[in-house]
C-alpha cells in the first residue's frame, strides 16, 4: 500500500459517485437545556448539559488554560512507551497513535468518524488528567482567510495568546530528509525553521517526522504559506463542502477531489498552509505534534456536524466511502479492491481506546460525547 502524503486534493467540480453515497473563548462553558436532537441510543446516558466547543478568536478568556493543559499532557508519563520507544509523555501516546494509524484513517470513508473519536479522547485526557475545565477549541479559518494579511494576524498565531507563528525562512530545503518534505512545491512558503515564538517555541517533538515511532527529538517547524491558506480555507470552500448531497460527497470534498496543487481543499489546506514544505503540520503521520492540529481538526469535525444538522433525520445515519486507503474515489494511483464502510464498521484506536463502531460516533450531541459547537 502506498504511504499517505499531503500531495493535495481538489476543490473542483463534483464527480459522479459509484457508491451510495467540511480563537478559544471561555473555558468552554457547560450550558443547560437539552439540544434539539433525537433520543439517545442509551436513555440512561442521555446528554442534558452539553460541553460547548468554541472558536479560538471569540475571547481571550480560557486560552492560557488550554495551552497549559496541553503542556501538562506533554509533561506526564506516557502509557504506551512499552510499545513505542519514542513515547515520552501522555501527549506522545496520541502522536504515536496517529503515526501508526495514518495509512488506515486517511482517504477512506471513516476519516471523519475516526478523527471525531480521536479528538474526544484527547479532550478527555486534558480534562481528566490535567484539570482542564474546558473543551477543545476550533479554528474558524474562514473568518481569517479574506487575504494574506488577515490570515497572518489571526489570533491563532499570536505569540502570547495563541500558538506562535512561523519559523525563520529557509529558501533551500532540499537537503532535509525526503520524508520530511511535502511531495509538492508550496507557493508562498515563508518559513521552514524552528518556530521562534509562542508557548511551544524551544520544545522538542519526540517522534517523526514521518512513519517512525522511535525516539527522535527535534524542534517544531512551521513553513507557512498565507497564499495557500487564503485559497483553501475560505468561505467559498466551506460553502462548497456544506452543499454536499450525501456523506460520500462530503468526505470527498473535505479530503479533495484530485491530486495536485489545484486540488487542495480544507483538510490538506490547513495542514500545508501552516506546514508548507517541511513543517510538522505538513507531515501526514506526525502532524499532531503541532498543537494547532487539534484546532484544525476540531473545525473539520464541526463542519461535519453542521452538515449533519442541516438534514438530521437523514444524515444521522448517512455514511459511506472506501474501507481501504487510495481506493475509489481516491484511486489516484489505480483501482484497488474495497468495500463501503457502514455504521457497523469497527474503528481501531490501538492502546489509547477500545474499538468503536462508526454508529457510536455519529451524534456528537449524544453520549459518550455530550458536546455542541457554537455557530
Amino acid at each position: 500500500m502506498r504511504n499517505a502524503s499531503w500531495e493535495s486534493y481538489a476543490l473542483v467540480g463534483c464527480v459522479t459517485m459509484r457508491a451510495s453515497i467540511l480563537c478559544l473563548s471561555v473555558p468552554l462553558a457547560i450550558t443547560s437545556g437539552v439540544l434539539g436532537r433525537p433520543a439517545s441510543r442509551q436513555p440512561a446516558e442521555k446528554c442534558e448539559t452539553p460541553l460547548i466547543r468554541r472558536e479560538w478568536c471569540v475571547s481571550v478568556d480560557g486560552k492560557q488554560d488550554f495551552i497549559s493543559a496541553v503542556k501538562c499532557l506533554q509533561s506526564r508519563p506516557g502509557n504506551t512507551s512499552d510499545t513505542f520507544s519514542g513515547v515520552k509523555s501522555r501527549y506522545d501516546d496520541f502522536l504515536a497513535l496517529h503515526i501508526t494509524k495514518t495509512d488506515y484513517v486517511h482517504w477512506v470513508g471513516h476519516f471523519l468518524p475516526w478523527h471525531r473519536y480521536y479528538l474526544w479522547k484527547f479532550e478527555q485526557a486534558l480534562r481528566k488528567e490535567c484539570s482542564y475545565g474546558g473543551s477543545l477549541p476550533y479554528w474558524g479559518w474562514a473568518q481569517d482567510s479574506d487575504n494574506e494579511t488577515s490570515i497572518l494576524k489571526s489570533p491563532i498565531f499570536h505569540p502570547d495568546t495563541g500558538f506562535g507563528g512561523n519559523g525563520p525562512y529557509i529558501e533551500d530545503v532540499s537537503y532535509f530528509p525526503e520524508e520530511w518534505q511535502t511531495g509538492i512545491d508550496i507557493p508562498g512558503r515563508s518559513g521552514g525553521g524552528c518556530i521562534a515564538d509562542g508557548p511551544f517555541a524551544g520544545s522538542n517533538i519526540s517522534m517523526g517526522p514521518g512513519n517512525h515511532t522511535e525516539y527522535n527529538p527535534h524542534c517544531l517547524r512551521r513553513d507557512m504559506s498565507p497564499w495557500l491558506m487564503t485559497q483553501s480555507l475560505n468561505k467559498s470552500t466551506v460553502e462548497f463542502i456544506l452543499n454536499s448531497t450525501d456523506y460520500f460527497e462530503l468526505d470527498h470534498r473535505i479530503e479533495g477531489l484530485e491530486l495536485g496543487l489545484s486540488g487542495i481543499s480544507i483538510h490538506v489546506g490547513g495542514h500545508l498552509g501552516i506546514g508548507g514544505k517541511i513543517g510538522e503540520m505538513s507531515n501526514t503521520y506526525s502532524s499532531p505534534a503541532d498543537p494547532i492540529f487539534w484546532l484544525h481538526h476540531c473545525a473539520i469535525d464541526r463542519l461535519w456536524d453542521t452538515w449533519q444538522r442541516k438534514d438530521w433525520q437523514k444524515r444521522k445515519v448517512d455514511i459511506g466511502g472506501p474501507d481501504t486507503q487510495w481506493a475509489y474515489p481516491y484511486d489516484y494511483y489505480g483501482e484497488l479492491p474495497y468495500e463501503n464502510v457502514t455504521l457497523d464498521f469497527v474503528m481501531n484506536f490501538g492502546k489509547v481506546a477500545p474499538e468503536v463502531k462508526i454508529r457510536e460516533v455519529m451524534d456528537i450531541h449524544d453520549a459518550p460525547f455530550c458536546i455542541a459547537y457554537t455557530s
